[in-house]
């Protein structure tokens, strides 16, 4: 699975040493069997396994980060996830010594939902919206963001 605008997807190359590290650890390691924290990978790559119980739409917020890729990879439970451009969006909080940026739901946005085995890579052009409750239904899930960094 992978969505984004062409403009994008040429300007990245998705296969890069980095991402191939980054894919290669997510299919030799079961996170389900990890317990939740950071997990180096490679020099500018880790990985954050984390546990939580998704959200209802209206309190899942948009955000991005300048420094980093995010590969969001869902190992167990299901989650939509928004994406959209970052370009035109509302900033409405920053936190740069955490790299995060969160904004405004924008009026366009991709919903694309996940369940176990899906992942998405996101670029810093893009916000988006983790933790989203599928068919609003909230449930526990097994996650795992790898963040490569630029």
């Amino acid at each position: 699975m992978f969505a984004t605008s062409l403009k994008i997807a040429t300007k990245y190359d998705y296969l890069a040493p980095k991402f191939k590290a980054a894919y290669e650890w997510l299919e030799k390691n079961d996170p389900n069997k990890l317990e939740d924290g950071k997990y180096e990978i490679t020099e500018g790559v880790f990985a954050l396994v984390q546990r939580y119980t998704t959200l209802p739409f209206a309190k899942a917020r948009f955000e991005a980060h300048n420094d980093y890729f995010d590969i969001q990879f869902l190992a167990d439970g299901e989650e939509s996830f928004g994406v959209a451009l970052r370009e035109g969006a509302k900033l409405v909080e920053s936190n740069e010594s955490g790299d995060c940026y969160f904004y405004e739901t924008p009026k366009f946005f991709t919903a694309v939902n996940l369940k176990a085995g899906d992942f998405v890579v996101v670029p810093p052009e893009e916000i988006h919206q983790p933790r989203a409750a599928y068919n609003g239904i909230e449930k526990p899930v097994v996650k795992v963001v790898v963040k490569v960094k630029l």
